[in-house]
């Protein structure tokens, strides 16, 4: 399994729409082929910032993930009105207890 964290801190004059966005485009992975979860979040200690949490099953689907045109339009949009690309993190991960 691949999990992918990443955040963004959004600006107040924009938050409402950038949240919109993040959640249209959680709702759009969820659907893809080996998407195991897919959530964002606010932080509760900053509310500007949004949290990703993601699990995929491995990395082909992440990969294709990244490929789909509207992930990709999705990060070009957060980068047009947070000024800066998403940071995002990615870690293998196995099953320690089955």
């Amino acid at each position: 399994m691949i999990i992918v964290t990443g955040s963004i801190l959004a600006r107040e004059d924009s938050f409402e729409d950038v949240l919109r966005s993040c959640l249209e485009h959680v709702e759009r992975s969820r659907k893809e082929p080996g998407c195991i979860s897919h959530g964002v979040h606010v932080d509760c200690r900053n509310p500007m910032r949004l949290f990703f949490f993601e699990q995929w099953a491995d990395e082909a689907a992440l990969r294709t993930h990244f490929a789909v045109e509207g992930s990709k339009a999705f990060v070009k949009s957060l980068k047009c009105r947070i000024g800066e690309t998403p940071g995002m993190k990615l870690y293998r991960a196995e099953a320690i207890l089955r």
